[in-house]
């Protein structure tokens, strides 16, 4: 009788606990259904770079599965309309117009697809409010009346759009970690994307336009203008305030292995540079003629840049052209003198005087200035020297 009523109260023990299980599992069934009890999943779509310049970058897209309409959408901020009136001359100056746009997210990975470029997806950590919170916004903000604002490729592009949703949304507005080294600047981390990609000659044209403010040292918030940066600093969040529940990779990237090229901007004008000294040691009348051309042609050009430099510095919405330091160089009034290049006056003697001195500081001061100049324009600014040098020797 004794061992009977002790396997009993076993039996009672095992069915206590048995019945404790079953109802700590049915907690956490129901906790997960009224977290998910929206029936959207919301997830960041980041993009690797593509041939294009507009791409070189990478982009960044938001993507809505809802299963309640079943409606599976991407909503891009990255979105300009190339038949906009005037659009080459507001986008010159920084007044062109962007919008979010929501595609359907088989046409938008098709398109990727095409393209060549990888597609990353991170599962967002959210409740049932913060999804509808980050839907009912981006179903609003792509109405034909909100959808419009003024793009900034630093401060306000599609990638930080995305950020600034998600931490809004995110009920405990998550500080994201910084992904970068302390200290890096604007300029420094757009370098690295165009030198990944071979783009030498693009990466001439930007750091020709742009300023100073570009070696800016960077915050932590500042780096994620970059898609690839904002995707591992939401991968970085801590367990108490995660943020991917997953990641996985919807088109994986293959890589462009045909990129380098042997004529870059350092080789080329290093070559012009080095051709012209040579022409320059003839006495042959041809080539004398074809030098007093080429220099006339050589200060107007670079007389035009100058002009270029003022007026989107002075003229233009852009932030990060101002204060272009590149104007050290690159004088404006280069274009008159262009017109006075054979001339004997006193004057134009003078002017090539001021000009050998200015271009001598500037070589001395190039990796001194507050604007991290690009090296592939000493050439050029040791030819605008050297013919300076040619020119006032011939009076």
């Amino acid at each position: 009788m004794a061992i009977y009523s002790k396997l009993k109260k076993l039996k009672a023990c095992k069915l206590l606990l048995q019945a404790f299980f079953m109802l700590v599992f049915c907690c956490c069934q129901f906790n997960t259904f009224a977290q998910d009890s929206s029936h959207i999943r919301v997830s960041l779509l980041t993009c690797t770079p593509g041939d294009e310049l507009y791409a070189t970058f990478g982009h960044s897209a938001i993507r809505i599965i809802d299963s309640t309409t079943t409606t599976d959408l991407v909503f891009n901020y990255g979105t300009f309309d190339f038949e906009d009136p005037g659009f080459y001359t507001k986008f010159i100056r920084g007044k062109l117009m962007y919008y979010v746009n929501a595609d359907r997210f088989d046409s938008f990975i098709v398109e990727y697809k095409m393209e060549n470029r990888g597609i990353t997806e991170q599962l967002l950590n959210l409740n049932a409010a913060e999804k509808i919170g980050i839907e009912e916004f981006l179903y609003h903000n792509a109405r034909e009346e909100n959808k419009y604002y003024k793009y900034d490729f630093f401060l306000d592009n599609c990638t930080t759009r995305l950020r600034d949703i998600i931490v809004k949304y995110k009920s405990n507005h998550p500080e994201l970690n910084p992904v970068l080294p302390k200290g890096t600047r604007f300029r420094q981390a757009i370098h690295q994307y165009l030198d990944r990609n071979g783009k030498y000659w693009s990466k001439l044209g930007i750091d020709l336009l742009l300023g100073e403010p570009t070696d800016a040292v960077m915050t932590t918030k500042q780096t994620e203008f970059l898609p690839e940066n904002l995707m591992k600093a939401l991968d970085s969040t801590n367990h108490q305030h995660q943020l991917v529940n997953s990641e996985h990779q919807l088109y994986p990237y293959t890589a462009n292995t045909n990129k380098q090229s042997f004529f870059t901007p350092m080789v080329v004008f290093s070559f012009l540079l080095i051709g012209i000294i040579l022409l320059s040691l003839s006495t042959n009348k041809k080539a004398i003629s074809f030098l007093n051309g080429f220099d006339g042609l050589l200060f107007f050009l670079t007389g035009a840049l100058g002009i270029l430099f003022v007026f989107m510095w002075t003229s233009t919405d852009h932030s990060m052209v101002k204060n272009n330091f590149n104007l050290i160089w690159a004088w404006p009034i280069h274009v008159i003198i262009a017109f006075f290049i054979n001339s004997k006056k006193s004057w134009v003697k003078k002017y090539f005087v001021v000009t050998i001195g200015g271009l001598i500081i500037v070589l001395i001061s190039w990796f001194f200035l507050p604007q991290q100049m690009n090296n592939a324009l000493l050439p050029i600014v040791l030819l605008l020297l050297y013919r300076s040098m040619r020119r006032f020797q011939a009076f």
